[in-house]
């Protein structure tokens, strides 16, 4: 099958060779732009090494894209990670259309911060859906879902890394075989039973809340955007922490040990040992370090 391959990063690198495995013929690649900071792009090398044209456009809607995407002459989209607006007439020109992954159980959790709603909210499960876009944002019908469990200390990185990224190559392979047996099929969304998120950045912690709300908010923005809190003035993000049953008297915020391993801060209900954290305009550092750097002791109050 001719397939035009949308996509960036490690995801749209995965999906490639996916596809290469199963004899499928990609005919193109379009990816984002390279940034300057960029070191090297294992997907686009792939590409090339294998002959398969690379196109990187700004705007994918830019009319001239459209025109020359029409020459490859694809029988089906793949969109693998895609944060560019497709638009319509590049989703509907394929006679077998177009299939796009979406890192939760549409019509739950629509929009680019799925997987850190799903985290934030406390849910326990979530998934990954391969559906047929349309001009709606995550509205199109389902063709496959795959669900899988949320742990108790999964982190963004760790349910996507872990589960949702190897799946979901797994499924768009799948989902593809369907299509080429003629079995694929379009389940209309429910949209009631779902909403559009915005994206998950800016998510300060208030330490008032219960300590499992708490956890949920640094492990839902764990690697990105970070959960922010703030020492003397000087904000900063948590990442890598626990979560600890014991509690005190003291008020949530404060800091009740500093040990050579972080530091940890009272909740209600519990407390959270901070592990690895990040000062404005630095890099992510271990907490004893930053700790031992703003003098943070038993006593102090963040927030």
């Amino acid at each position: 099958m001719r397939i035009a391959l949308i996509g960036q990063a490690a995801f749209g690198e995965k999906v490639l060779e996916a596809l290469l495995a199963e004899g499928e013929e990609v005919v193109v690649v379009y990816m984002p732009p390279d940034t300057a900071a960029a070191k090297t792009n294992t997907f686009k090398e792939l590409a090339m090494i294998n002959d398969i044209p690379v196109r990187q456009p700004a705007r994918m809607r830019d009319p001239e894209v459209y025109e020359e995407y029409k020459t490859f002459g694809a029988e089906l989209n793949v969109m693998a990670f895609v944060t560019d607006i497709v638009p319509s007439t590049i989703l509907n020109h394929p006679p077998l259309g177009t299939i796009q992954y979406h890192p939760s159980l549409l019509p739950r959790h629509r929009g680019a911060s799925a997987i850190n709603w799903a985290i934030i909210n406390g849910d326990t499960k979530t998934g990954l859906t391969i559906f047929w876009p349309d001009e709606g944002l995550d509205t199109g019908p389902i063709l496959m879902q795959v669900e899988v469990p949320i742990d108790p200390d999964d982190t963004v990185g760790s349910l996507y890394f872990n589960k949702l990224f190897p799946l979901g190559v797994d499924a768009i392979v799948q989902s593809v075989r369907l299509i080429k047996e003629g079995k694929a099929p379009r389940i209309p969304q429910d949209l009631t039973k779902g909403e559009y998120e915005p994206l998950c950045r800016d998510m300060k912690i208030d330490w008032m809340y219960p300590v499992n709300i708490v956890y949920n908010v640094i492990r839902g923005c764990n690697p990105s955007p970070g959960a922010s809190t703030a020492y003397q003035g000087q904000t900063f993000k948590i990442y890598d922490c626990e979560k600890r049953a014991v509690s005190g008297p003291e008020k949530p915020g404060t800091i009740r040990e500093v040990t050579p391993e972080g530091f940890l801060v009272a909740s209600s209900g519990g407390s959270i040992f901070v592990k690895r954290v990040q000062p404005a305009g630095g890099a992510k550092i271990p907490a004893s370090e930053f700790a031992s750097s703003v003098q943070l002791k038993p006593g102090d109050i963040l927030g």
